[in-house]
């Protein structure tokens, strides 16, 4: 009698607990799903800027970062307003706190711009064993199925590094996200490549119209075999464009250097002290500044 009691009082409070975990943990789920209200705040007020707001989140889903727009966005208001402090601690004038505002709120965004270019020549160097692959894939699941195909092609396993993860974001997004043509427009980006637009559209058109694509598929790869010499040629440029933008920092550096090993304390006064010698470095950084742009700019177009 006492056993079955237990039996049944066990049986009763282990239905209890377990019910009430599930509730909890289904209002957890509901409540890191849910934004806070300063997220929701921010991003309606963002969304209302359109073109930069649309142009930020596809280089973000592009380079592969997790960050959001609306944090992204906070972000660079930071720096901006730490630049415009900066500028009136250090140099005292209008033009230092526009200027250091400006090289600091548009920091974050080069960096996103460089890891973005980064990504993008890991990318291309594999992109044709990827379609390749994707090609074999698409064969096998019968001319019809794309997310299938896609799905087989990321599961493989066989592709190198970034452009693994480039596809595996691509088949995420088509998955989940329902918006392919968004879907499919951040994959060209990601990739940053005439041939990546041309499978894009190709996606594109299958996913929507279900049409065969095995014809295109296999012209492409024809084409892309045909142009791999001058894409080297192409990148030796690229790495060229790269190491410019950072000799004048090289250059600064050693010419204050040694500035400082002749005569410590006339450097001091001159470069620290003296406003002529800050707005010299000043200057300097400015310059310096636009050159990394100019060299992100080149960069963006040999691509």
């Amino acid at each position: 009698m006492l056993l079955a009691l237990f039996a049944i009082g066990y049986v009763g409070f282990h239905a209890a607990l377990t019910s009430a975990w599930g509730k909890l943990s289904r209002h957890r789920r509901l409540e890191s799903s849910r934004e806070p209200a300063w997220r929701r705040a921010v991003a309606s007020w963002l969304a209302r800027f359109g073109k930069p707001y649309g142009h930020v989140t596809d280089l973000l889903s592009a380079a592969g970062w997790s960050m959001s727009p609306e944090l992204f966005s906070f972000l660079s208001f930071i720096l901006g307003l730490a630049g415009a402090v900066s500028g009136f601690v250090l140099f005292q004038s209008a033009r230092s706190v526009l200027l250091l505002a400006a090289m600091l709120a548009l920091l974050p965004y080069c960096f996103l711009r460089f890891r973005l270019i980064n990504r993008q020549m890991a990318a291309r160097l594999d992109f044709l064993p990827a379609v390749e692959l994707f090609y074999q894939c698409y064969l096998l699941t019968g001319r019809r199925h794309v997310r299938t195909a896609l799905q087989k092609t990321v599961e493989e396993r066989r592709l190198p590094g970034e452009i693994q993860s480039v596809f595996d974001q691509l088949y995420r997004h088509l998955c989940v996200r329902g918006d392919d043509e968004g879907s499919l427009r951040r994959f060209a980006l990601a990739v940053g490549h005439v041939w990546a637009d041309y499978l894009a559209n190709m996606l594109g058109v299958a996913l929507t119209e279900g049409n065969d694509i095995s014809v295109n598929l296999k012209e492409l790869i024809g084409d892309m075999r045909k142009s791999r010499m001058d894409e080297q040629a192409e990148r030796h440029r690229l790495l060229e464009i790269r190491l410019a933008n950072f000799s004048p920092a090289l250059f600064l550096a050693l010419f204050v250097g040694v500035n400082f090993r002749m005569n410590a304390e006339t450097s001091m006064r001159y470069y620290l002290m003296d406003p002529t010698g800050r707005g010299m470095l000043l200057n300097a950084l400015v310059l310096m500044f636009a050159s990394f742009l100019m060299g992100l700019y080149l960069s963006q177009r040999k691509l």
